[in-house]
């Protein structure tokens, strides 16, 4: 079955003071996923930047998506912007590249496994991208031993 494609236009909405960004979902997740709760959906904006991500519910009559800073950057827009949006629901499973040099401290370490393997996709691609942007050698040797401890002291991401 083909998922149905729902296109929509926003304006792209400020989140208080900080620097985060979303646009209101202008229909019924309810009537359109049959879920109420949070929807994970692959979106493209403005017929050319394309993102995974969650239409979620805030504390907010209506579900919202959120639009990262990268996505806003490519897209050249911001607060105030009106944005075209085309998502359909993500029935995907989310999986997480893990580097060979990663996987072998997990091996080395399997209850910290253990505990990865029951996040979330986005707590452990958190960990991993937080690894991966190391620009040293020796900051990657570091952050993976800090993941470690930090997986095993039960903290859920960065």
């Amino acid at each position: 079955m083909i998922p149905k494609k729902i296109e929509f236009t926003a304006i792209i909405q400020q989140n208080g003071e900080m620097n985060a960004a979303f646009v209101e979902f202008p229909f019924s997740t309810e009537e359109l996923f049959n879920k109420k709760g949070q929807v994970k959906i692959k979106a493209l904006f403005d017929n050319r930047i394309e993102y995974r991500g969650s239409l979620a519910k805030m504390k907010s009559d209506c579900h919202i998506l959120g639009l990262t800073q990268e996505v806003r950057k490519q897209l050249d827009k911001t607060f105030g912007d009106e944005v075209s949006v085309s998502l359909i629901e993500d029935k995907e499973e989310r999986m997480v590249e893990i580097a060979d040099d990663i996987a072998s401290v997990f091996n080395e370490n399997p209850d910290a496994k253990g505990l990865f393997d029951k996040m979330s996709y986005t707590h452990k691609k958190e960990y991993i991208r937080w690894i991966e942007e190391a620009k040293k050698p020796e900051t990657r040797e570091n952050r993976k031993i800090k993941m470690i401890q930090m997986i095993l002291d039960g903290k859920k991401g960065i």
